[in-house]
Order: structure tokens, then C-alpha cells, then sequence
């Protein structure tokens, strides 16, 4: 069992982490201007997980995580590669994997270039993870559906240019009751809302959208109709895996804050290193860290070999999610009051990291598929 990357990917991991400090962003980006939409595809976030054919990197999960790794541990804004991660995996991945080839050749070019922006667009007001309850509905008509419902906390919402969407086509469907779409903006009765207000994650804009009689054809369906479930689980084994990979990153850019930190201050006449409880905690903080990659790291490689990953990823997203979570708040506790100022940006990272529990199904919804996987 091998644990060494290879050459060509320590190469890349290095290239990657040191362009993730040159992208263009700070107080007054917008999410996705041109010129970032380019940076991003040039570093291959937006089409890691796409064949060359269609103008993707054609990597696998485990590349593609490090890609995501690599620009996190280099500094790149969490909200900005959330933003990124929710295109490529939430929604490129569904058209690459379900669409039609017509679909896939006219959209995936655009989306791996940055061209074409994408949102998920799958929570509604009273529907989270369970996509058997969605009231949003797709009414069959000649040609294609007619989409009326409201969807809420659509990544990339108020800036995409096309929507993975998922509505309710069969009532008494159960597992078969919804279907996926791929849904141009500028169709006929699909409203964005404006940016909603959020405290973390700030960089990934989203909205609420609302379809009123949305006319979708059939070339835009993703898979068959009723498979709207298949496609929705098939892209989070993407997204609980890779995307997850960023906070990887932002844990290792944590751990190395609070270590210079701990080091340089002094606190009674001694360094903070060399306080037990302080060094304790960095200790777990690193524990929490490399626990979590290999988890990863692992549900990467079973997608790859085309194994059945559902446990893998379960555990690997409520591992480093969880673990996100306590290291920025471990990382306020070893600077204190300081903590709260936001020229150390701990703050900051908290804000981004809690939501990480909650997104891309909740930390009890991951241990209900484990315990499912585990036979109970």
C-alpha cells in the first residue's frame, strides 16, 4: 500500500499552490468576473474531472481533489473554491455523466473554460438531502416539461448561466419520482433572486430561483425521466469527496498559522509552544488534519477504481468536515482575544468552516449511511 504521491503530482501540487496566491481576488470581487472565471479554468478547478475531449483536464477524483487541496493550502478565498467545487461537481459532473452527447458536446466546452457558470440547484424551502420530497414540479408536455416551484440556497445562483435542477415528475415515483434538468438562464420563466446575506463561505454567491412555467425540452433532461435520485447521488459522491479536499487545505494554512503563533507569543514569561495544553491542541488539530486526508484520500481511490465508495465518502466527509469545524475553533482558542480581530483571519476561517457540517448533507445524515453501509 503505497501513501507517496507520485512525482507528477507533488509537481502539480506545488505549481497549483503557488498560482493560488496570484488569483485576482480581495474586497469587492465578483464571484466569477471574467477575468477569475478564467484563472480558475486555467488552473484547472472548473473542468479537473472532464475528459480532454470536452476540454477538461481528465482527471480522476483522487487528482482532482489534490487540485483543490493544493489551491486551499495556497491561499485561495474557501467561498471563492466552494463556488468552483459546487460548478464542477454539483453540476459539470451530472452533464458530463447523464446528458446527452449532443448536451454534453454544446455544454461542457463552455463550462470547463468558464464560459458558462453553473448552479446547483437542488434545496428548496422545505426540502434539504431528500430529494423524494421536492414540491418543485416538471409537468410533461410536447417536447419537453414545464418547471414551476422555488429553489433556495442555489450555489453560484444570482451569477450562473445554467442550472442543474431537480423536480418532481411522479408523485407516487418513490425512488423514481423526480428527474433532473440542465437549464439555460435565460430561459422563459426562470428567475434568479438577488445574492442572500450569509456570514460564511462569502465569495459563493447564492439566491433562491424560481421556475414558473419553464419550458425545459427533452435534450436538457439529465438521464431518463425518474432518475433524477441516481443523478443526485452519483454527483455527491463527488462533491462529499473532492470538494471536501479544500478544507484540507484550509486546516494545513490553520495549523501552520497557529504554530508561527504559538511560537512567537509569549504568555507569562513563556512561549505559548511550550504551554502542555497549547501543544496538546496543536497536536489534535494535526491529528484531525491527516485522519481526514486519508479518509479522502481513500473514497478518491475506490471512485477511481469504479468500487462502490458510499461508505468511504460518508466517513471522509463527516471526518474532515467535523474536523474543519474544531480546528478553527481550536485555532481560536490558542489566539485568544485576538481571535477576533480580522487582520489574523481566524474569524473568517470559522465562518467559512461551520457550515462545512451542514452542506452536502449534514454530519447525522452521514452517519445514517454509514450505519446503513455497516448493515443496520
Amino acid at each position: 500500500m503505497d501513501f507517496t504521491l507520485s512525482a507528477e503530482q507533488q509537481e502539480r501540487y506545488t505549481q497549483v499552490r503557488a498560482a493560488a496566491r496570484e488569483l485576482t481576488t480581495g474586497p469587492g470581487t465578483t464571484t466569477f468576473g471574467e477575468n477569475l472565471r478564467k484563472e480558475l479554468a486555467g488552473l484547472g478547478l472548473l473542468g479537473a474531472a472532464v475528459p480532454a475531449e470536452y476540454g477538461g483536464a481528465g482527471y480522476g477524483a483522487l487528482d482532482t481533489a489534490l487540485l483543490y487541496e493544493a489551491a486551499s493550502d495556497g491561499g485561495a478565498d474557501t467561498g471563492l473554491l466552494f463556488a468552483a467545487a459546487a460548478h464542477l461537481f454539483a453540476c459539470v459532473r451530472p452533464v458530463l455523466e447523464f446528458a446527452s452527447p449532443r448536451t454534453r458536446k454544446t455544454l461542457l466546452p463552455a463550462l470547463c473554460s468558464g464560459d458558462l457558470i453553473a448552479g446547483n440547484a437542488m434545496t428548496e424551502p422545505d426540502a434539504g438531502s431528500d430529494i423524494s420530497r421536492l414540491t418543485t414540479r416538471a409537468t410533461r408536455v410536447d417536447g419537453g416539461y414545464l418547471l414551476d416551484g422555488l429553489k433556495s440556497f442555489v450555489s453560484n445562483g444570482p451569477v450562473a448561466d445554467l442550472y442543474v435542477t431537480y423536480a418532481t415528475t411522479d408523485p407516487d415515483g418513490g425512488y423514481f419520482a423526480a428527474t433532473a434538468f440542465a437549464v439555460d438562464r435565460a430561459t422563459p420563466g426562470l428567475a434568479a433572486g438577488e445574492p442572500l446575506h450569509k456570514s460564511g463561505l462569502t465569495a459563493c454567491q447564492a439566491s433562491e430561483v424560481r421556475f414558473t412555467r419553464c419550458f425545459v425540452p427533452d435534450d436538457r433532461v439529465l438521464g431518463s425521466p425518474g432518475q433524477g435520485q441516481l443523478v443526485f447521488q452519483t454527483s455527491m459522491l463527488w462533491e462529499r469527496s473532492c470538494l471536501f479536499a479544500l478544507y484540507l487545505g484550509q486546516q494545513e494554512r490553520l495549523i501552520r498559522q497557529c504554530v508561527r503563533h504559538a511560537r512567537q507569543r509569549q504568555q507569562s514569561g513563556k512561549r505559548l509552544a511550550d504551554l502542555p495544553p497549547v501543544a496538546d491542541r496543536l497536536a489534535d488539530m494535526r491529528l484531525r488534519l491527516e485522519s481526514g486526508r486519508l479518509l479522502l484520500y481513500r473514497a478518491c481511490a475506490e471512485i477511481d477504481a469504479g468500487e462502490d465508495s458510499t461508505l468511504w465518502v460518508a466517513l471522509a466527509k463527516l471526518a474532515v468536515s467535523e474536523a474543519a469545524l474544531a480546528t478553527a475553533l481550536d485555532a481560536g482558542r490558542i489566539f485568544g482575544g485576538r481571535a477576533f480581530l480580522t487582520e489574523y483571519g481566524i474569524e473568517e476561517h470559522l465562518r467559512d468552516a461551520a457550515p462545512a457540517t451542514t452542506f452536502s448533507g449534514t454530519s447525522d445524515i452521514q452517519r445514517q449511511l454509514i450505519a446503513r453501509e455497516m448493515g443496520l
